[in-house]
């Protein structure tokens, strides 16, 4: 929702079920954001191209292209904030949603208060990510919280809203070994939640700042404990199965 010196957040929200997709249109619209709404996945696309919203609501099942592909092409044009809806439950299913890019998920059906709460978190976790402070710098990684932006060893890296946050979290607390537990209430504000979640995200992560991401070196998995970050490449080689 809008708040003190922000702009009205704009959503842009992609559901072919009629009778849904008006009803959270409405809702988000008497809760202080501007929908821009689509049945379709080729329109949306079309729209997110051309002026990318503040948060992309999509859901998963779409005629023309599907929400995966959607959340794909959003993802490697910008940092957007994506939540999937899916009338998929399966816990593969969901993980397939977030390795496409989204940054969360919602189950069908749904409750039109937790879809805003989700919305409200992610978009403020996205501007609180944003907001100008000093740079973060920890071996070869360099973190500029005021442009949002990401360098490894020197070169630009392009992270959705969730990544970054999720790296930099890490990078602020290297050399400790952090929970799953931990990682979901501190950078997903969840007071639980599967660590399927955690899991995909550090794979996407490791995908970009690894030189090897099967033998990753900087983001480290704890067996039985967790993931530890460590900056200067010290960590022993494993297979990066998790």
């Amino acid at each position: 929702m809008e708040t003190p010196g922000t702009s009205v957040p704009r959503a842009v929200l992609v559901e072919d079920d009629p009778t849904v997709r008006v009803a959270v249109e409405r809702y988000l619209g008497a809760n202080g954001y501007l929908v821009d709404a689509f049945g379709d996945g080729v329109s949306a696309r079309r729209a997110v191209r051309a002026d990318p919203p503040d948060v992309l609501i999509v859901d998963r099942m779409l005629p023309g292209i599907s929400g995966d592909e959607l959340a794909r092409d959003a993802r490697e044009r910008s940092a957007v904030p994506i939540i999937m809806l899916t009338a998929l439950g399966e816990v593969e299913q969901r993980i397939e949603g977030l390795e496409n890019g989204a940054d969360d998920y919602l189950v069908k059906p749904f409750a039109l208060r937790e879809l805003l709460l989700r919305v409200d978190a992610l978009l403020r976790r996205s501007r609180a990510a944003a907001a100008p402070t000093r740079e973060i710098v920890r071996g070869d990684f360099r973190l500029d919280p005021g442009r949002r932006r990401v360098y490894v060893r020197g070169q630009e890296v392009l992270l959705a809203a969730r990544e970054y946050e999720l790296l930099a979290f890490l990078v602020q607390h290297d050399g400790e070994v952090l929970s799953r537990d931990d990682i979901l209430r501190e950078v997903w504000g969840w007071s639980f939640g599967e660590g399927s979640t955690v899991t995909v995200h550090v794979r996407r992560l490791r995908e970009k700042i690894e030189q090897d991401p099967q033998h990753p070196v900087h983001l480290l998995t704890e067996w039985g404990a967790g993931y530890r970050f460590s900056a200067d490449g010290s960590g022993s080689f494993r297979p990066a199965n998790d």
